[in-house]
C-alpha cells in the first residue's frame, strides 16, 4: 500500500505532497545532508549516494513491516506536477511491536526552503494521518523529541499542538545534550486528504 498525503496551499506557500521515498531521491538526500545545521541534529548523516540508497531501502522495509512510515516532502508547483527534488523528510516510527499504540515523529527540512512553514504543515498532516483511522497502525499517542537547544523544532512542535511533557537527560554519544519530549494524543475527528 502506498500512502500519499496532500497538504493544501496557503496564501503564501505552495501545496505539499508527502510520499514514500524512492531510489531516485538519493541525490537530493545527500545534498540535503551536506548542510551543517541539519548534520548537527542528525544521528547518522548520509555522506554518499550509496548511503542514501541503503537508507531509502531501510525506509521501504519499515513501510512493509508496518513499523516506520517515512515520507519525502515535496512542494507542488502551480500546476499539477510536483517539484523534482524532495525538500524534507518526515517519519512516524514505532518500535518493533506493530501493535503498540504510540510512536515517535521526526522531521528535517532542507536548508534552501527553511523558514517557509513547510515543517509545521507537513507535521500537522502526518500527525492527523497517524492518529486517524486511515493509518495502517492504530496509534493514540505521538512523541516528538528534539535537542533542548533546537528552538526551531520546539516552535514547530508547539504550532502542531505537541505539548512539552518533560526535559530528557543527555545520553551520549548519540544524544549529547538534554532534550525535550513533546506529546500529542489522538484527535479522532481530524482527517487529511490521502491519495
Amino acid at each position: 500500500m502506498t500512502v500519499v498525503l496532500a497538504v493544501e496551499p496557503t496564501v503564501s506557500a505552495p501545496a505539499l505532497r508527502l510520499r514514500p521515498w524512492r531510489g531516485e531521491d538519493a541525490v537530493a538526500l545527500v545534498a540535503a545532508h551536506r548542510d551543517p545545521l541539519l548534520r548537527r541534529w542528525l544521528t547518522a548523516p548520509l555522506l554518499s549516494e550509496a548511503d542514501a540508497r541503503r537508507w531509502i531501502d531501510d525506509q521501504n522495509e519499515g513501510w512493509t513491516a508496518g513499523v516506520r512510515f517515512s515520507f519525502a516532502i515535496l512542494e507542488r508547483n502551480s500546476g499539477e506536477s510536483e517539484a523534482d527534488q524532495p525538500v524534507g523528510h518526515i517519519v512516524v516510527k514505532g518500535g518493533a511491536d506493530p501493535t503498540a499504540a504510540s510512536a515517535e515523529v521526526g522531521y528535517w527540512i532542507s536548508a534552501e526552503v527553511r523558514g517557509r512553514g513547510i515543517a509545521p504543515r507537513a507535521l500537522e498532516a502526518v500527525s492527523r494521518w497517524a492518529l486517524g483511522p486511515q493509518c495502517m497502525r492504530p496509534l493514540t499517542r505521538l512523541d516528538l523529541l528534539h535537542a533542548v537547544d533546537n528552538h526551531a523544532s520546539c516552535r514547530v512542535a508547539e504550532k502542531c499542538r505537541y505539548g512539552l511533557r518533560s526535559v530528557l537527560p543527555a545520553q551520549p554519544p548519540g544524544f549529547p545534550t538534554e532534550g525535550h519530549l513533546h506529546v500529542r494524543t489522538n484527535a479522532a475527528a481530524e482527517s487529511v486528504s490521502v491519495e
